[in-house]
């Protein structure tokens, strides 16, 4: 697998019970099936075993991919976005930092869920007014925002669906650096 860069997005498919609710909740009627449950942002240049991330668990954390996913069993994919210039690639990367430490947002998943009820419907999230307590896709999508990448969706909707929908759908915009696979014990090589 290739350096994985700042700004790249990492998606990931767990296979628990909590990954597989959020996974069914996320989806609408009509909808292909929901493949990501979670998302990230790579922060600092690294390999397979030393690259860094932020994203959104009981708190916002800074870590190595690995500590998180190595032998996990879990899938990930990581997609890398190709039509940002490297100043506002920082940028992103400087948001994303700047949020390690927030408590996670569980109120927005209630939220989210209450709006899955309404088949989508943008009500409770809007009301919800809970910008300081982040769950991962409002990371990702807020730091997106901050150079004017909103991934299809209002940074308040989206869910790591949105994202993966909008980046798997978008070759000009994000190349796939590796495609959703399990990771391998050895180290995040690439899928085939």
């Amino acid at each position: 697998m290739e350096t994985l860069l700042p700004g790249d997005i990492f998606l990931t498919r767990g296979h628990g019970f909590v990954a597989r609710a959020i996974r069914f909740f996320t989806g609408h009627v009509g909808e292909a099936r929901t493949q990501v449950n979670h998302v990230g942002l790579v922060v600092m240049t690294g390999s397979a075993h030393t690259a860094v991330g932020v994203e959104a668990l009981e708190r916002v954390v800074r870590q190595r991919l690995w500590d998180e996913y190595g032998g996990t069993g879990d899938e990930l994919a990581v997609y890398r976005p190709i039509c940002l210039p490297r100043t506002e690639l920082q940028k992103v990367v400087a948001v994303a930092n700047g949020m390690v430490g927030r408590d996670y947002g569980c109120g927005k998943v209630v939220l989210h869920a209450l709006d899955w009820a309404l088949q989508g419907v943008y009500i409770f999230r809007r009301l919800g007014l809970m910008a300081d307590y982040p769950i991962c896709s409002w990371l990702v999508v807020h730091a997106f925002g901050t150079v004017g990448v909103h991934f299809g969706v209002q940074p308040g909707t989206a869910t790591p669906d949105d994202i993966w929908d909008h980046v798997t759908a978008s070759p000009r915009e994000f190349r796939c650096v590796r495609r959703l696979a399990r990771v391998d014990p050895r180290g995040l090589r690439r899928a085939a």
